[in-house]
């Protein structure tokens, strides 16, 4: 990628400035701030990268919700917004191809018969989920029995799976193991219901821009980018994805 054509510039740093969205909720991809207040991590890293393909300044935007980072793109506020890939999401926004994915399970309470993630979706069974989180719109898509119990946050969604003792916590397994430690007796499921995809998104008519980050996301994970990432941070729970096979 020795040559960036004036389109993807055009598309993603008009003015020489690329700005990008991250959520800051995503503990495994944004893990602190720097002493300036900028977002570190893996997700603002990928940022960095791209900024520096484009030859342009980067200014990065930390959101306190995901509907926040997706409108961030679709409204045309930034040029870029790293976020899980969904396709309630993609009728606002053009996804790339995943650089990462997190592992997504339940935790179940002291004494519950259920063993195995296919047993969770059951008639009566009550789930507590971060409302509109990846894998809550995931499972809003596919559970066919089990009802979701909503909350405007991951805290707020272990809060309420203690305080109305139902039957399973959905999260990110990492977030799991941390509220596992606080829950006597519970456990996590072995396996996942999915794996959430967390890409790179922009506007839905930048075209170039999109065909520009999917290369740079291939590049990414093949030259190891995203696995060194991983280490350095040492954050646990998560992968570089697997490459998107061209047709």
């Amino acid at each position: 990628m020795n040559s960036i054509s004036p389109a993807v510039r055009a598309q993603l740093a008009p003015h020489g400035v690329l700005y990008a969205a991250v959520y800051l909720g995503n503990f495994l991809l944004v893990t602190g701030r720097s002493s300036s207040g900028e977002p570190t991590g893996i997700a603002p890293d990928i940022c960095r990268a791209i900024a520096e393909r484009l030859g342009v300044e980067l200014k990065l935007l930390g959101c306190e919700t995901q509907d926040e980072v997706v409108n961030s793109a679709a409204d045309g506020k930034c040029g870029i917004a790293l976020v899980g890939s969904d396709p309630a999401r993609a009728k606002r926004v053009t996804f790339t191809p995943a650089y990462v994915e997190l592992e997504a399970s339940y935790l179940v309470p002291t004494n519950s018969s259920i063993i195995d993630v296919s047993q969770v979706d059951q008639p009566g069974i009550r789930i507590a989920s971060f409302f509109k989180s990846a894998y809550d719109l995931w499972l809003q898509r596919n559970l066919k029995y089990a009802t979701l119990v909503h909350a405007d946050s991951v805290q707020a969604s272990n809060e309420l799976f203690v305080r109305e003792k139902l039957d399973a916590l959905a999260g990110l397994k990492t977030g799991l193991v941390a509220a596992a430690q606080k829950i006597p007796g519970s456990r996590i499921l072995d396996g996942q219901f999915t794996g959430i995809q967390q890409a790179i998104a922009a506007h839905k008519s930048h075209l170039e821009a999109i065909e520009f980050l999917s290369t740079c996301v291939e590049d990414f994970i093949t030259t190891g980018l995203v696995s060194t990432l991983i280490e350095q941070y040492q954050v646990q729970g998560l992968s570089a994805a697997p490459l998107t096979k061209k047709s």
